[in-house]
């Protein structure tokens, strides 16, 4: 594999998108598993167009809320839109959740003998691209003595190797539990919901990338929101969850502050 290999061709889309640049909130939204594209260099990786329709392709619905939550809360969002399957933009270059050979029980043919070349081009072209964005951001809002919360948006598949998951949405993070637990809190008021607390996922400095480095490592304030699929499929639950999400970080930003 040649040195100069190149991943995406120049008319494919770029490693993320920004959404309201210039929102005004102190919310500062991510999604680091907005997408489902594939590069045509990649031939799908070998899976079948039905396999990129499930779960394993992408956040199904994250997007959607994503934005609609940007909208309402006037907040900046970056979306990654090439598929998790290509490279994981929540993992550390290099582990073994990156570039991943199996998931969910599916075979990944495309992962399973990648060249370091091939790595290398993965994180050049998709993972650093979208980071140094989001670092890059920050930096300027921190110059320019702007609050910033981050708010990492991410959904999960409702079953997940034949067990079924009770939660309706979760919340994560690594070390930091100021504003998860805020948040938890005030989701929790509605007591129809069933909320995780770390739960499905939690947030880890080898499994995830995003909270860590962006959140923890700045010191700021922070949560990573997990919401189950089904619950965001369709219009009325994507409306449903944006509002439900807008006032829940809202009122969790003036609990933490009290």
């Amino acid at each position: 594999m040649p040195h100069h290999y190149t991943l995406l061709e120049a008319d494919e889309p770029a490693a993320f998108q920004v959404v309201r640049e210039h929102g005004r909130s102190p919310f500062f939204l991510t999604c680091d598993h907005a997408g489902d594209l594939v590069p045509r260099r990649l031939h799908s990786l070998g899976v079948s167009p039905q396999d990129w329709q499930r779960h394993i392709a992408s956040d199904i619905g994250a997007a959607a809320v994503a934005s609609r939550l940007a909208e309402r809360l006037d907040a900046f969002l970056i979306l990654q839109p090439w598929s998790r399957l290509v490279i994981d933009c929540n993992r550390p270059p290099g582990s073994a959740e990156s570039i991943v050979p199996f998931c969910d029980e599916t075979r990944i043919p495309g992962n399973e003998s990648v060249s370091p070349f091939e790595v290398l081009a993965r994180e050049r072209e998709v993972f650093w691209p979208y980071h140094h964005r989001i670092a890059s951001e920050l930096a300027q809002r921190d110059a320019q003595q702007r609050e910033s919360i981050l708010i990492a948006v991410h959904s999960f598949t409702p079953s997940l190797h034949g067990v079924q998951r009770p939660w309706h949405a979760g919340v994560f993070y690594n070390r930091d539990h100021r504003f998860a637990h805020a948040l938890l809190q005030s989701l929790r008021e509605d007591a129809a919901l069933v909320v995780g607390d770390n739960e499905p996922y939690a947030a880890s400095d080898s499994t995830d990338y995003t909270i860590p480095v962006h959140g923890e490592q700045r010191g700021l304030l922070h949560v990573g929101v997990e919401i189950r699929q089904d619950l965001i499929a369709a219009d009325a639950g994507l409306v449903e969850w944006s509002e439900r999400l807008a006032q829940a970080l809202s009122s969790a930003r003036v609990r933490g502050e009290t």
